[in-house]
């Protein structure tokens, strides 16, 4: 990552971006702290290097909105949204208007670098985008109709009990088309299937 790329943290709760500043620093990553988005808006962000780590739920303009906002300015910084279990629709809205990944809480401290690190060697990847489009379309054709109505339901953000609701199927034959989906697709969480499934849905 360039040497001057930092990750700016953004959220109303004072404990979380010191312990996330913390960690970070730990893993000699630079970091800057911002109290809200509107504050993190007031702040020139055109050129720079980096990636923004935002909760999706905050008082005023919410993670949606922020990232809504910046690409109306033209920031291109990858974008990497924290929510609630509750919240992973708004999670999944996030991906949809251009956040690259999202965290559950609570998560661990591995998961969170690793996720961080990814975002900010993201720019590297992009050359490479156009052939991992094509392996993703490929194990997405592959999938059963089935198959492909319970991806359809995960990336619209519902429960597994809401899709089985809409398919007229049980849960538990739910979570058996969720697993299989998981592993057809090469999916290690949630984020990164509803990414795929961006992915191709946008080429």
């Amino acid at each position: 990552m360039p040497s001057d790329a930092a990750v700016h943290v953004v959220d109303d709760d004072v404990a979380v971006r010191k312990s996330l500043a913390f960690l970070l620093a730990s893993e000699g990553i630079p970091v800057r702290l911002h109290e809200s988005a509107s504050a993190f808006l007031d702040e020139e962000m055109k050129g720079e290097a980096g990636c923004i780590v935002t909760d999706v739920r905050m008082p005023g303009i919410d993670g949606i909105e922020l990232i809504r906002r910046l690409k109306a300015r033209g920031v291109t910084l990858p974008v990497i949204v924290i929510t609630g279990h509750a919240d992973v629709p708004m999670a999944v809205e996030a991906m949809k208007e251009g956040a690259v990944d999202f965290l559950e809480k609570p998560f661990g401290d591995e998961a969170f670098i690793a996720t961080v690190r990814d975002a900010l060697s993201r720019h590297e990847r992009n050359s490479h985008q156009g052939a991992q489009i094509a392996q993703i379309q490929a194990r997405f054709e592959a999938l059963s109709e089935r198959e492909r109505q319970v991806l359809d339901g995960l990336v619209a953000g519902k429960a597994n009990k809401v899709i089985a609701y809409d398919l007229g199927i049980s849960p538990r034959t739910v979570e058996i088309y969720r697993a299989n989906v998981m592993a057809k697709m090469q999916a290690k969480s949630l984020s990164e299937l509803v990414r795929m499934a961006l992915l191709i849905d946008a080429s």
